[in-house]
Parts: structure tokens; C-alpha cells; sequence
């Protein structure tokens, strides 16, 4: 399977927020939930996606002429791409100049993938670090992404899988028998609001979790905190509860408090952000969010993320 191809969209080396040590991360294309605050809106569509950096632009209108779909557009507000005729092909960022145009996805083999962050072997060793595959869903590739996890085994590198838990359950079980460690993205236990939020009945989640709790493979649960969705005590106490319930085994329940730094990319593929002008959470919400998460029952809660200075300490 090391000659299977995936759709990866950023290979990030030394992160230290995705499983202990220096860390790669590999983040794959497509991903099936609809987060309304998803902060890597490139990694939802499965397929390549071309986007424009106005800022970068000369403006020659060449990227226009050498479309074969006539996807690529020039107007008044700059350069767009009528996303139902692009097909991916990369044309016009092969022409681009001044590297205005941008693809979002490449295609690669598992192979390929290996032999990139295996080159850091030596950081992931001397930190105990290694290698995270995260997205997006890694599992929406799972022949690649099974791959992968293979020869990093094989290579020694401790191999952690950020996941929302919505895979088959026979690719699931499999990708957590090869993983040293599994990040699961807890969005919300109620069953009402997940499948309004993400567009996936939480029961699903709730069998991963199952599976997770059998195999026992050390865990940590990712709960993002956003203003207007899950920032409330009521949502943070129903996922610790959960956790504590459903995940007693979880090494760690991280409140990750919401970023806004993905907007310009919503409006690059010409999206709406839902949350579009909404400010930063106080690092008060967020401790207090910890607390509530601590007395529900998840006691190995903590907070990391961008938050904001309240107004009168600004001021």
C-alpha cells in the first residue's frame, strides 16, 4: 500500500501541539462533517483547490487565458475561480509569475510522505517525538493513510492519529491498532447539536469511542471552545461527562479556545465564515470552562489557544 496516493494539503514540521516532542504533521484533504468553525476550511473538499493572494498579484491576466476550463476569472474584485469548472489540473499556478495563484493539495504516495518527515527522525528521537496524521480526516484516505501509518512502524516513529472518529469501524479498528497514540476531536455530546453542527450523528462518535476504550490505546480528546457553539458550561460539562463516561482512559482533555486567524482563508474559496467578526474568548471563559470540565468529571482538562485582553485591562 506504500504506492497509494493521498490528497495532503500541508506537511508541517516541529509542532509541538499536535502528540508529545517534535512533531510532523501531515494534513490530509477531506474531512465528513461541516464544522461552521472549522479553522482549516481547505481541508474539507476532498479534491486540490486553487487559491488567489491578491496581494501577490501583477495583475497580467495570463493565469485567465491558460485555464483549458475557463475556471480562472478576472473582475473587479481581482481573481476568482468558478469552483464547479476547476478541475485541479494546476495550470494556472504552474503559469503564475508571482506565485499569486496557490493549490491547495498535492497528490502523494505513502511512500513519498514516509521518506519526507522520516528525514526528522533525529528531532523525533531526541525529543520523543514523531510523526501525527491529521487534517481534515486522515481515514477519509484510508488506504493511504493505513499505509502510511505502516511504514512509519516500520521505521520506528511513534505514530499519533488526530481523528473525528467518523471512519468504518474495520478501518478505525485498524489505524488504532498502529497507532501509539490517537487524538480524538470531541466536538459535543449532545446528540441534537452535533448532527446540526457537523452533519454527523454523534452515535457514530460514540461507537469510536467504544472502540477506543476496548483497545485501549493511549488518548487525548480535543474539544474546540467556540463563541455561539459549545463555549458554554452547559456544552463543556456534557463533553467532560462524556469523557469521563464513555473515555475514562484519556490521558489528556484539551479545551482548545477558537482562532479567527483562518478568515482570510474562508474568503480566498470564496466561502462564508459563520464566525466572521466574532472576537477572541477572554482567557477568564477559558479557565472557567477548565473548571467546569475538572467538577464534571474530566480531571486531566487544560486550555491552549489565541485569546483576547479584557477591555478594562486594555484600557
Amino acid at each position: 500500500m506504500s504506492d497509494v496516493e493521498a490528497t495532503v494539503f500541508s506537511i508541517q514540521q516541529f509542532s509541538t501541539e499536535d502528540g508529545p516532542g517534535l512533531r510532523t504533521t501531515v494534513f490530509f484533504k477531506g474531512c465528513p462533517m461541516r464544522c461552521p468553525w472549522c479553522h482549516n476550511p481547505e481541508s474539507i473538499a476532498p479534491q486540490p483547490e486553487v487559491v488567489w493572494h491578491g496581494g501577490r498579484c501583477l495583475n497580467d491576466g495570463g493565469c485567465v487565458a491558460v485555464c483549458p476550463q475557463g475556471a480562472v476569472e478576472s473582475g473587479a474584485d481581482g481573481i476568482s475561480v468558478a469552483r464547479g469548472r476547476c478541475t485541479g489540473c494546476g495550470d494556472c499556478v504552474a503559469y503564475c509569475p508571482a506565485s499569486a495563484l496557490e493549490m491547495h493539495g498535492t497528490r502523494m504516495t505513502a511512500k513519498d510522505i514516509h521518506d519526507r518527515v522520516v528525514r526528522d527522525a533525529a528531532f523525533y528521537e531526541e525529543s520523543g517525538g514523531g510523526v501525527t496524521l491529521s487534517g481534515g480526516e486522515p481515514l477519509a484516505q484510508p488506504a493511504a493513510a493505513l499505509g502510511l501509518m505502516r511504514l512509519l512502524r516500520e521505521s520506528g516513529i511513534h505514530v499519533a492519529l488526530d481523528t473525528c472518529g467518523v471512519a468504518g469501524e474495520g478501518v478505525l479498528g485498524e489505524a488504532v491498532g498502529l497507532a501509539d497514540l490517537v487524538l480524538l476531536d470531541l466536538k459535543t455530546a449532545n446528540p441534537a447539536n452535533h448532527e446540526a453542527w457537523t452533519g454527523v450523528a454523534l452515535d457514530r462518535v460514540d461507537k469510536a469511542a467504544r472502540l477506543l476504550t476496548e483497545a485501549a490505546v493511549p488518548l487525548w480528546v480535543r474539544t474546540p471552545v467556540v463563541p455561539g457553539y459549545t463555549a458554554t458550561e452547559n456544552e463543556i460539562a456534557g463533553v467532560a461527562r462524556f469523557v469521563a463516561e464513555a473515555l475514562p482512559h484519556a490521558e489528556r482533555h484539551d479545551l482548545l479556545a477558537y482562532s479567527n486567524l483562518c478568515t482570510a482563508k474562508y474568503a480566498q474559496l470564496g466561502r462564508p465564515f459563520a464566525l466572521d467578526g466574532v472576537p477572541l474568548l477572554f482567557p477568564e471563559t477559558m479557565e472557567r470552562l477548565c473548571e467546569v470540565a475538572r467538577a464534571s468529571g474530566s480531571m486531566h482538562a487544560r486550555w491552549s489557544g489565541p485569546t483576547r485582553v479584557a477591555e478594562a485591562a486594555a484600557s
